[in-house]
């Protein structure tokens, strides 16, 4: 298992266009891939679903962990969280 943190810097959030692509490269990995608020031991969501991505409602400054848990983890991990990182071109 592999995790990290990252922050929504679009001012959008993860809103249907950014989810979108979120999931769209979840989907592209291997491993199993989830995601949450840090530290929020009650909900842990498919990262691969659009429904439970758009569902968290996570704003601009907003954090999320991304987990992961199968062969290629630390590259699924690292990859969504440069994605969330850059902005998904809204900069």
């Amino acid at each position: 298992m592999y995790s990290k943190c990252a922050v929504v810097r679009n001012p959008s959030g993860l809103h249907a266009r950014p989810a979108s692509e979120f999931v769209a490269m979840a989907k592209g990995f291997q491993s199993k891939i989830s995601i949450r608020r840090p530290n929020d031991d009650h909900f842990l969501g498919n990262a691969k679903s659009i429904i439970i991505v758009l569902s968290m409602g996570v704003g601009q400054g907003g954090s999320v962990e991304i987990l992961a848990d199968g062969p290629d983890e630390q590259q699924a991990v690292e990859a969504l969280t440069a994605l969330i990182e850059s902005g998904f071109g809204e900069l």
